[in-house]
């Protein structure tokens, strides 16, 4: 898709197309509606149409589905014979679900702070990574050419409006560096080019895949959830009560489930994080995550008809609803 800045278009003609050419505020402007989008009910609610999902859980399920959507090639501009390449991306729905079941479980309800916490950092990554590739799948050619201009400040009007308009958009987009580009984006990109350009059982394929995952791993976690959430002063102090005794034996154990279901009788299905872990320190998060990602590694090396099974059953959330209809009394 070639970046120029032309006048628009209007096709008059039934069943035929017309070429248009977008330059780079349009082709991240329709990056961004596409993750507002997913976030949002079809039928009209209360009128509204394109209303933000109500519900952080069901939110974080069709996070999940995308993501899978992404890894599988399944979501808009995917390439089956490209698959493989957005390896982050099925880690990432294994990790979105958990945040769902986090959200589910009657413990975490009661805690309003953590509760949102969950609920905005899993939003606002979804909604900085997900146009990345997006983007890249549309066009790489655009996406090399645009990567620099990314900005949530340039948006064409209606999505500027729109996700000013976002929950918590003030403090997330400054915190998250305004949707910029940075070297950890720079280099898990790269190697997204390089998985492209092996066969799927070429040696050294796994190797640029698993580099790429933890690229991305620590720009998420480092560039958007570390300053958005876990230097959050409230959600922080939360964290940290739920390692003290009185608190520990109500909270739901910290693991990271690799199947669709919240748990599983299988240990070699899960990774469990370290005792202690004090999950609001950086480093420490991190090499859970690392560890958590070997082990999603070696389980997509071999036991692949599971975990593709697992991906599928994930992608087919894409159109979960909230089950019911609420006056809001918290931020949506």
């Amino acid at each position: 898709m070639p970046v120029n800045t032309t006048q628009g278009m209007t096709n008059n003609t039934p069943n035929s197309c017309v070429k248009i050419d977008c330059d780079c505020q349009h082709v991240w402007s329709l990056a961004q509606e596409f993750s507002f989008k997913r976030l949002s009910a079809k039928p009209p609610v209360l009128n509204k149409t394109n209303m933000l999902l109500y519900q952080y859980n069901v939110r974080a399920r069709r996070i999940s589905a995308t993501y899978a959507r992404f890894y599988l090639e399944t979501e808009e501009h995917g390439n089956p014979a490209k698959k493989g390449r957005y390896y982050w991306a099925a880690l990432a729905a294994f990790a979105s679900k958990t945040v769902a079941c986090s959200i589910e479980d009657p413990r975490v309800k009661t805690i309003g702070t953590v509760l949102q916490g969950l609920g905005k950092g899993n939003m606002w990554l979804f909604y900085e990574i997900a146009p990345w590739h997006w983007a890249y799948s549309l066009s790489s050619k655009s996406f090399d050419m645009c990567k620099a201009t990314r900005s949530g400040d340039n948006f064409v009007p209606p999505i500027l409006d729109s996700i000013k308009a976002m929950p918590w958009a003030k403090e997330a987009l400054q915190k998250m560096n305004n949707f910029k580009w940075n070297e950890l984006l720079e280099y898990g990109f790269d190697k997204v080019k390089k998985i492209e350009s092996m066969e799927p059982l070429m040696p050294g394929r796994p190797a640029a895949q698993l580099e790429h995952l933890l690229s991305i791993a620590k720009h998420e976690q480092g560039k958007i959830l570390q300053p958005l959430i876990y230097d959050d002063e409230d959600f922080k102090w939360w964290i940290q009560q739920q390692r003290s005794a009185w608190v520990n034996w109500a909270s739901p154990a910290l693991k990271l489930v690799f199947a669709s279901s919240c748990d599983t009788d299988d240990p070699e299905l899960e990774s469990v994080a370290p005792k202690g872990i004090k999950l609001e320190v950086f480093d420490e998060r991190m090499r859970w995550i690392e560890q958590a990602a070997q082990l999603f590694h070696k389980l997509m090396q071999r036991q692949s008809p599971h975990m593709e099974s697992q991906l599928k059953t994930m992608a087919s959330w894409v159109d979960h609803a909230d089950d019911h209809i609420v006056t809001p009394t918290m931020p949506l």
